[in-house]
This record gives structure tokens, sequence and C-alpha cells, in this order.
């Protein structure tokens, strides 16, 4: 089962236009290992089948790198909600020099990625069990990632909040999203507008053996998050920065 995963993923990445050395499959591999492991015994994530773990957890998140490798001026990238660590510890695997930041609040969960990265010898990685809202005003946390990932966390409108305020003027943001994001991102205009950030760019892509279309919504911050946000924990979602 292990080599018929691998496969999958290197074939899969492969036409999807990733290469991936032996290092970096090793270590996929590992991060899959260590997920439907821990999974036996707590809920990290309801996809356990090593194929789909392969192409809905691993190749999904690779295909950040169709954003990343536009901008090569990347340095520090920040993952909001990472859950069992995707997509930022992928990336990281993919492109070890990146400085990653992976914010998480669930304990648990931010205890497997810290394993993870312990177990996969990953430099210049931090794992932060805390909510985004608190990241958000922290110093050298603030304003300060060329790039921000989230991937299925919440709607446009709430994520916008969660993510902007970690963005450096001039940097982006990277939020994953199925087939129907035009009304959230509709939805979202207001708090785009307010957070200082417009939409970039919209990418779409196609999961292998999945019928459900994918996009990478890029959206570019353009001036600074006014202070007063990210306002406190539970707050963007309980009171989405909508107009009206």
């Amino acid at each position: 089962r292990r080599l018929i995963m691998r496969e999958l993923l290197q074939r899969a990445a492969e036409r999807a236009g990733f290469t991936l050395g032996q290092p970096q499959l090793d270590a996929l591999q590992q991060l899959a290992d260590g997920l439907i492991a821990l999974n036996q015994h707590v809920n990290l994530t309801a996809i356990t089948a090593s194929d789909e773990i392969a192409i809905k957890h691993l190749l999904d998140s690779l295909y950040c790198l169709r954003v990343i490798e536009q901008l090569p001026s990347i340095q520090r990238l920040a993952d909001v909600g990472s859950g069992a660590g995707f997509p930022g510890l992928v990336i990281k695997i993919a492109r070890p020099q990146l400085d990653v930041t992976l914010i998480e609040a669930t304990s648990k969960k931010a205890d497997f990625i810290r394993q993870m990265v312990s177990e996969l010898q990953l430099e210049a990685t931090t794992v932060l069990a805390q909510r985004a809202e608190e990241s958000g005003r922290q110093l050298g946390m603030r304003e300060s990632f060329e790039l921000v990932t989230a991937r299925a966390v919440a709607r446009l409108p709430i994520l916008a909040e969660l993510c902007l305020p970690l963005v450096s003027v001039g940097g982006h943001w990277l939020a994953q999203k199925g087939a129907d994001y035009t009304d959230e991102l509709s939805d979202a205009a207001h708090a785009l507008d307010v957070l200082g950030a417009e939409l970039s760019e919209v990418i779409p892509y196609q999961l292998p053996r999945t019928a459900t279309p994918r996009n990478l919504l890029v959206f570019r911050k353009v001036r600074p998050t006014p202070p007063q946000y990210p306002r406190r924990p539970g707050m963007p979602a309980k009171r989405p920065l909508q107009a009206g």
C-alpha cells in the first residue's frame, strides 16, 4: 500500500508539473504514515485512505507551488489553520529554503505537526498552537510574511481577517477553495477593501480521481491593515466584515 501511494503521488505530481526528488517523496511518505498511524487514536482528518491522502491532502497542497513559483521573492510563509500540516508542511518539504510558520489552534493537531517537524528534521519551521487572531497582532508576525496560505478554514469574509493582518504590504494571501467560491468572493469585497487587499488571480485546477474543480485564489496586499484588525478571537467568525 505504501508503494502504491508513493507511486500514485509521484505520477500525479509529475502530471501536474511538480518534480519531487527522492528525499521529498520520502518525507511526504513519512508525513502520510504518521497521519495514518495517529489518526487511529486521534481524529486529525476525515480522509484516512492512503490513496486519498496522496491526492486530497499531499497533491492538493503541492498545487500551492504554482503561486510560489510565480513569486520568487518569497522568504517567509505563514499557514493559517494548518490542521495536520496542509498545505504548509507539504510546502516546506517541497521548498525547504522557505522560512515557514504553521498556525493551528487545536493543540492535538499542532502537536502532530511539531512531531513531524522534529522527525523530518526541518529547519526554519515554527509551529504555533494559537488562534490566527492572536498571531496577527504579535510583533514579528504582523505584516511580516510575503505569503500567507489557508486551506478549507472558513469562508472568505472571515478568512480575510485571519490572514491579511499577517501579510506584508506587497505580499500575497493564497486561499484554496472549491468550485463554488464566487458568492464567498462577492461577500468578501468589503473585508478586502477594509483590510487592504485586492484579488490578483484565480488559478483553477483539478485533482485526479475527483470530479470537483479546485481553485487557488490569490490576493495582493496593497496597503497596511488598520490597527484594529484582527479583532479579538472569535469575532471575525461571529461578525464577519461585510457591507451593510
